[in-house]
């Protein structure tokens, strides 16, 4: 705790004097050009490896980077609300998938189905990713572990472009070249993000 009470010290001392303006500019409305859904892994930084400044991206983390396909319903919907709120009320105009080397969530996934018996809500949420699962499990030999989860990761991100367009306003959207949607594969350890080429199949590094 200690040390991030000396990081609030330092930012209000430092970083926030260097962009005085820009605060001050935020301070009445946030206009962010991109909705950014990711991994809530400690180690993937949206603004850091986009190199964005506050009030630019609207950001939706959660584990395993997840969209609900949509559905009319009353319950609590954090990460669905949070998309209708980005499109409708703040007009973005880029939504991007984001998911990452080495994720924990996907890596669940590929366990067996008692592994996370103890994590129920987590097991929960990740059946949603469940049909990606399937396919990864079916297509790929389970010696090769290594190549599974690169692929889950990358399926899963796909898998989640679809579920995008499920949101009746998000496809009309892309229909009418409004918003565009993007899916990216971010590999911690390099530094590199792929994009996923739809034409192609495939993601391809980004330069």
């Amino acid at each position: 705790m200690e040390y991030l009470l000396k990081g609030i010290v330092n930012f209000r001392e430092k970083d926030y004097d260097a962009h005085k303006e820009l605060f001050n500019k935020l301070k009445e409305q946030q206009k962010p050009h991109t909705l950014f859904i990711s991994c809530s892994d400690s180690r993937v930084d949206p603004n850091m490896i986009t190199g964005s400044l506050p009030g630019e991206l609207f950001i939706i983390r959660n584990i395993a980077n997840i969209v609900p396909p949509f559905r009319e319903t009353q319950d609590y919907v954090a990460t669905t609300s949070a998309i209708e709120y980005a499109v409708l009320m703040l007009g973005v105009e880029n939504i991007i998938v984001c998911g990452h080397s080495n994720c924990g969530g996907c890596a669940a996934c590929l366990k067996p189905a008692e592994f996370l018996n103890e994590l129920p809500h987590t097991k929960k949420w990740l059946e949603l990713s469940n049909p990606v699962r399937d396919r990864i499990l079916k297509e790929i030999n389970e010696d090769d572990y290594g190549k599974r989860e690169w692929l889950m990761e990358q399926a899963n991100v796909v898998e989640q472009l679809k579920h995008l367009l499920s949101y009746p306003y998000i496809k009309e959207k892309v229909k009418n070249e409004t918003i565009k949607i993007s899916g990216w594969h971010y590999i911690i350890e390099t530094g590199e993000i792929f994009i996923y080429d739809k034409i192609a199949g495939e993601f391809k590094l980004a330069n």
